[in-house]
């Protein structure tokens, strides 16, 4: 950290510095450049505060793994970062971060999540996920019941009219022909290739993270500036869904770039993991949820 804002000094950069638990939209204002300085996690987090995708991010990872460390038989400390994030490391920035000041190095534009959970009387819109979201039970041994498929926005209008109330909406042919409707931001919608679903959670990724958690759990790598999402279902017990839904229950597919992937949670407790275990949403039996790539995407120095 010394030697990193040597470096800035030398530049004649102005900075201000923050822990990232204590980092605050309030520490944003006047700024250029957002630098997190730590590992792959800190770079997460210092993400999640950008969540207009206004400023640009560049990652350092201040101490990174060495050939030594892959050594299983050595005790050495295995908290070191990958740095999968990171542009720079503590060993090269005194020469890849002039190139980020003075412009040599081209921004990446990377897709981030957007989720959306509603509640009894609630909205409430989560960070964006650059990453991945893993949605589960908060115990990794029980099971998480939920009912999975895609969003299809419905007409609901009552001769050319926009319905009222409830009652005006039992009218419609779309209530009569699928009952209570699934709304998010004051849009209606139907669901198709509903399926209920029996695992241990879900995992959905952006094309950054399809390498990371994804790609372990038995995903696809995808390309990294993709704008498609990949979403894989952990120990799913297929035996749970109906013989009519057999065809459907596929442990992993993809939300594409025009599509909204919708949840509904019916197990009594559950939990949004967002881009690791620092950040969660708790759920409860009913809440919905919608996922897809509408975040403002993250502007980002990448190797």
């Amino acid at each position: 950290m010394n030697n990193l804002l040597t470096l800035l000094r030398k530049h004649g950069v102005e900075y201000n510095t923050v822990n990232r638990v204590e980092l605050d939209r309030q520490h944003l204002a006047e700024t250029d450049l957002v630098i997190g300085a730590g590992g792959d996690g800190t770079v997460l987090s210092a993400a999640h505060m950008l969540d207009y995708g206004t400023l640009p991010l560049l990652g350092v990872n201040t101490d990174p793994i060495t050939d030594e460390d892959r050594d299983t038989k050595k005790k050495t400390d295995e908290r070191r970062s990958h740095g999968a994030l990171c542009l720079c490391t503590a060993n090269n920035m005194d020469e890849n971060l002039p190139k980020v000041l003075y412009g040599e190095i081209d921004l990446s534009i990377r897709t981030r999540i957007q989720c959306i959970v509603k509640s009894t009387f609630s909205e409430t819109k989560l960070v964006p996920a650059l990453n991945d979201l893993l949605i589960s039970n908060p115990s990794p041994a029980a099971v998480g019941r939920f009912r999975m498929g895609f969003l299809v926005p419905l007409d609901m209008n009552i001769n050319n009219a926009a319905t009222g109330s409830r009652m005006d909406e039992k009218d419609t042919f779309h209530y009569q022909r699928y009952g209570t409707v699934t709304r998010f931001g004051g849009i209606s919608y139907d669901t198709r290739d509903s399926l209920n679903i029996w695992s241990s959670g879900m995992w959905v990724c952006s094309g950054t993270g399809s390498t990371a958690a994804m790609a372990a759990a038995g995903g696809k790598p995808m390309e990294l500036d993709t704008k498609d999402l990949q979403y894989y279902i952990r120990e799913h017990m297929v035996e749970k869904t109906p013989e009519g839904e057999r065809e459907k229950a596929k442990d992993n597919g993809y939300v594409l770039d025009n599509e909204q992937l919708f949840l509904r949670w019916n197990s009594q407790k559950g939990t949004i993991f967002i881009d690791g275990s620092h950040l969660t949403h708790n759920l409860e039996l009913g809440d919905e949820i919608l996922i897809n790539n509408k975040a403002p995407p993250l502007q980002i120095f990448l190797r």
